[in-house]
């Protein structure tokens, strides 16, 4: 098959799909192998690039999922009148930020880091679709394990959890003498 027709097949699949694709599965529909189908994809992603397309190519791990640029974002917002907007609270970020990094976690553990209830917040992030439940543990009562989605990747414009940033140990130690600290007050009262 020649290269035009390859790219207008991942093309359509893409674009029908909606939702990341893995490599995979591409490369059996085409009936190539990953590195030669990963290889079609990106010189697809420069090309839509050079040639300044409305639409983009973006890679999540082992898939691919195409999507709207960012800068055509406001014409979008034009046309849907009413676009959902969803507004991510300090509550909620810190809870994200937690499961994040801590993934696969239950809510009594992300409550524990918290201090509070985040019954909320989790629910929150499961609707904006940030977060979903990713299992259960295998400890009595059975807790719904937490990790994050591809739309978590995506938002925050990250390829794999591996891109976050890491986190400084000398801050990790004064967050930890802080809540030390804190402990000790409580005990105190």
């Amino acid at each position: 098959m020649e290269i035009k027709r390859l790219e207008s097949i991942i093309e359509a699949i893409l674009f029908t799909m909606g939702d990341s694709v893995e490599v995979e599965v591409i490369a059996a529909a085409i009936e190539h192998d990953v590195e030669t189908t990963k290889k079609i994809i990106h010189n697809m992603m420069d090309r839509y690039d050079a040639e300044e397309r409305g639409i983009k190519i973006i890679e999540l791990e082992n898939s691919f999922q195409m999507c709207t640029k960012q800068d055509m974002y406001e014409y979008l917002i034009k046309v849907a009148k009413q676009p959902k907007k969803y507004v991510l609270t300090d509550v909620m970020l810190e809870t994200l930020s937690i499961i994040a990094y801590k993934q696969p976690v239950t809510r009594l553990e992300i409550e524990k880091i918290r201090g509070v209830k985040s019954d909320h917040a989790v629910n929150k992030l499961i609707e904006y679709g940030l977060v979903c439940e990713v299992g259960r543990l295998d400890a009595p009562g059975r807790p719904l394990l937490f990790g994050t989605t591809e739309e978590f990747l995506r938002r925050f414009s990250v390829q794999s959890l591996d891109e976050l940033p890491g986190i400084d140990p000398e801050r990790m130690e004064s967050f930890k003498e802080e809540a030390e600290d804190e402990a000790q007050l409580k005990l105190d009262i």
